[in-house]
């Protein structure tokens, strides 16, 4: 019956569904769009301009970038070095909110939420109470998956995929809509995010060129979500646009510091994601509301967590700002970073090709800000920890029991001590 009323719809107003499809297509699918990776559109007049030399000289020095506006100006005096001054204006890093300017190098503590888990009882670390339940394996796992691998097993798996559900869940009640978003994507497009390289150091995992293509494992999916929305015009009235995505994101990066041991830092986990698309007068305002919602999330776990301004050092290159979240881990007894939410401003979108049409008919390049709604890893260190019980026991969160069906506990896992892998190593 349906499918009749909608199809006579159709035949009596064809030309509103033709428009209204092809809207939907050329403002947030964009299918045809995507095939090239467009040239990137630095902002020439601000950058190519030797009056604004001082401003963006101290915004590099402040940011500890890699920049060089003197190499700038003088390339831009010469058409024929254009490959040359693209390469230098790559590196250049967003500007500063003038606030995080004033902090100097030091982050800002705006605000701390929650109450400081109190125990009778020595707390334990996340690592030594899930092992002793027999939910977690994180050594000795061999060649299936190296070092800083995990496996989750039993109830913890299940807490994962409940905090999972929760988030999205969450996010779709503030309108952001579901993304599911591949995990191998153009290099290139990672560079153009700015997220591939950290002082000089490699961030992700390449595929070998033998298969066609330069394509890396997504580090995020901030990433493929502007990967979506590449070399699209938006119309006014379709921004704010609010994805979300649950993806595996693979870092190749390592540590050594004690602080960022087991699973803390890994190189594969599972994260749900925030994305938008904004007008240049909204994304201050979307950024709140991440910021918002981030809040919400971790307040609702019954965590200890304190929100920071970060300095502008810390930002990388695409941020105009960032704001951590970090969570009080009571058995390693220092917090450790829960979640990020960024202001990119216009840095990736003009990489990327991602415009919208004002009302008055000019075109801009959108804002885009990315946030943090679940990192799984170091949520569960931080949940685990604060809800163990004097019996080396986990409780369930009150909001995540029912997406548990109905468990209250984590106890001793009924899994079988699995056999570890031995192996000798090729002469």
């Amino acid at each position: 019956m349906w499918f009749k009323k909608q199809f006579s719809r159709f035949l009596k107003y064809p030309q509103f569904y033709t428009k209204t499809l092809y809207r939907t297509q050329s403002t947030q699918y964009n299918v045809d769009a995507i095939t090239h990776i467009p040239e990137p559109e630095y902002n020439i007049d601000f950058l190519c301009d030797s009056c604004n030399r001082d401003i963006i000289f101290n915004n590099i020095a402040a940011r500890k970038s890699i920049g060089d506006i003197d190499k700038i100006l003088e390339l831009s005096k010469n058409p024929e070095l254009k490959k040359a001054l693209l390469h230098e204006l790559n590196k250049i890093p967003n500007q500063t909110d003038p606030r995080v300017l004033s902090y100097g190098e030091e982050p800002q503590i705006l605000k701390e939420c929650g109450h400081n888990p109190e125990f009778d009882f020595e707390p334990q670390e996340f690592s030594t109470l899930v092992t002793n339940l027999k939910a977690l394996k994180s050594k000795q796992l061999g060649p299936l998956i190296g070092t800083r691998g995990y496996l989750f097993l039993g109830d913890l798996a299940e807490l994962e995929e409940a905090l999972i559900h929760f988030t999205v869940r969450k996010l779709m009640k503030h309108g952001f809509k579901l993304v599911s978003v591949p995990d191998i994507i153009p290099t290139e497009v990672i560079e153009r995010c700015g997220l591939i390289i950290d002082n000089g150091r490699q961030l992700v995992y390449n595929l070998s060129p033998f298969y066609g293509g330069n394509y890396s494992l997504s580090g995020t999916a901030e990433m493929s979500l502007a990967y979506k929305v590449m070399n699209t015009i938006f119309s006014s009235e379709d921004l704010p646009l609010k994805m979300a995505a649950v993806s595996r994101c693979f870092r190749a990066e390592i540590s050594n510091l004690m602080h960022e041991r087991s699973i803390y830092r890994v190189h594969q986990f599972t994260k749900v994601e925030m994305f938008v698309c904004s007008k240049h007068e909204e994304s201050e305002n979307q950024f709140q509301e991440l910021l918002n919602i981030q809040e919400d999330l971790f307040s609702s776990l019954n965590l200890y967590f304190r929100i920071i301004d970060m300095p502008a050092h810390d930002l990388g290159s695409p941020a105009y700002r960032k704001v951590d979240m970090e969570g009080w881990m009571p058995g390693r007894k220092l917090y450790g970073e829960l979640s990020s939410c960024s202001n990119c401003t216009d840095y990736q979108s003009r990489r990327l090709g991602i415009k919208y049409k004002t009302n008055k008919g000019e075109v801009l390049h959108v804002h885009t800000l990315n946030g943090t709604a679940c990192a799984i890893p170091r949520m569960l260190i931080a949940l685990c920890e604060t809800l163990q019980t004097k019996h080396m026991r986990i409780r369930i969160p009150e909001i995540l029991i029912p997406y548990m069906a109905g468990k209250t506990l984590i106890k001793k896992q009924p899994i079988a001590n699995m056999k570890l892998h031995k192996y000798k190593s090729q002469i």
